[in-house]
């Protein structure tokens, strides 16, 4: 009797180069949804729309493919220094993130060329915000980072800026995230008008890819992150919505026009309740004033050490600082600002509580 030759292990990876693929399965395994359906429309060069709840692996969809052409450059020793990748995000404190998971991959997958004995340089990132200090733009512009993460704002002034528009000439690919953010707003046209000066800049038709957790309607989406380029896009929707706890809270004294100091105590008083049923709790506020006045009453319930404020005043430092706390879990409540309402978002149970105050 005969034995059949062993089959290859079909991963939906055959298109990455073999330390790729190894260090992707030793890692996650298999590929998400949003990554088996998304990369054959990257691979085809094409403008995709990944929309997927968060933690679905959507951001590793459109990084991955470039990651391996960088390696593949890499271990050829055909990789230069030019920017080839750009991350553009409306949010400086997702850029900072993204640019740590960033890092993880390309740390581990250089180690373990190293262990296989490949002579591979290493793949470089940069962050470049209106939080990036001056000695970390000189040196990004006398070694462009092989990808580089901004913002809108920040993408104009390199645009604009003639050495840091020379350092864009070699971009191939642009990955636009949280786009429903900025689509329907004037953010939104000032990045369109960006993204054709790029595609003028660079002489070539890019590879846009766009990564959302919540946009509707995504048809209209999908044509805002296609531009000027006549070519329908690749939709990749991922059903959709997590289990959601929804409910809306008001305290327990007599609504007023005006929220009295009392009303106020029984907000914070629900807000610190809320937080110690939860390992970690996002509290939004739609002001600067509001979101310090917030964190210093749920300090006085919870423990100084247990809240923190985040918004634009505070230096880069703080903010960072207290996104590192909030991820390590060393505090229990975060006040930042975001929509015009007060909401609160926990990692435990999925709950949202939206309430709405005459004074915000």
């Amino acid at each position: 009797m005969t034995t059949a030759p062993p089959q290859p292990l079909v991963t939906g990876l055959e298109w990455a180069h073999p330390l790729v693929q190894d260090w992707f399965v030793s890692r996650f395994g298999t590929p998400t949804e949003p990554q088996a359906q998304g990369w054959p429309h990257i691979l085809a060069g094409k403008t995709t729309l990944i929309s997927a709840p968060t933690g679905s692996g959507k951001t590793l969809a459109a990084f991955l493919i470039c990651i391996d052409s960088l390696v593949r450059k890499a271990l050829s020793g055909d990789l230069t220094d030019q920017t080839e990748v750009l991350y553009v995000s409306p949010l400086k404190a997702l850029s900072n993130d993204i640019q740590k998971n960033l890092d993880t991959p390309l740390g581990e997958i250089f180690q373990l060329a190293a262990e296989r004995g490949m002579l591979m340089p290493a793949v470089r990132t940069a962050l470049r915000t209106g939080d990036t200090l001056a000695h970390e733009r000189r040196a990004m512009l006398a070694r462009p980072p092989h990808i580089l993460v901004t913002t809108p704002e920040s993408l104009y002034i390199l645009l604009t800026a003639a050495k840091s528009r020379e350092i864009l000439k070699s971009v191939e690919t642009v990955i636009v995230d949280e786009i429903h953010a900025v689509a329907d707003d004037k953010r939104g046209a000032h990045l369109a008008l960006s993204l054709e000066r790029l595609n003028q800049l660079t002489g070539k038709r890019l590879t846009r890819i766009g990564l959302s957790a919540t946009q509707k309607p995504i048809e209209t989406i999908a044509h805002f992150l296609t531009g000027s380029e006549s070519n329908d896009p690749a939709i990749v929707q991922i059903g959709h919505r997590r289990e959601m706890d929804l409910a809306i809270e008001v305290p327990p004294s007599e609504l007023g026009p005006v929220a009295s100091n009392e009303m106020w105590g029984e907000i914070y008083d629900r807000l610190a309740q809320l937080a110690n049923q939860h390992s970690s709790t996002l509290i939004f506020v739609n002001t600067r004033r509001l979101a310090e006045r917030v964190s210093h009453h749920l300090a006085e319930r919870l423990g100084h050490d247990a809240v923190a404020a985040h918004h634009g005043s505070l230096s880069r430092k703080l903010r960072l600082n207290a996104e590192r706390k909030l991820k390590a879990g060393e505090i229990r409540a975060l006040a930042k600002i975001t929509h015009p309402d007060i909401g609160v978002v926990t990692n435990v149970a999925p709950v949202h509580l939206e309430f709405f105050d005459s004074l915000a």
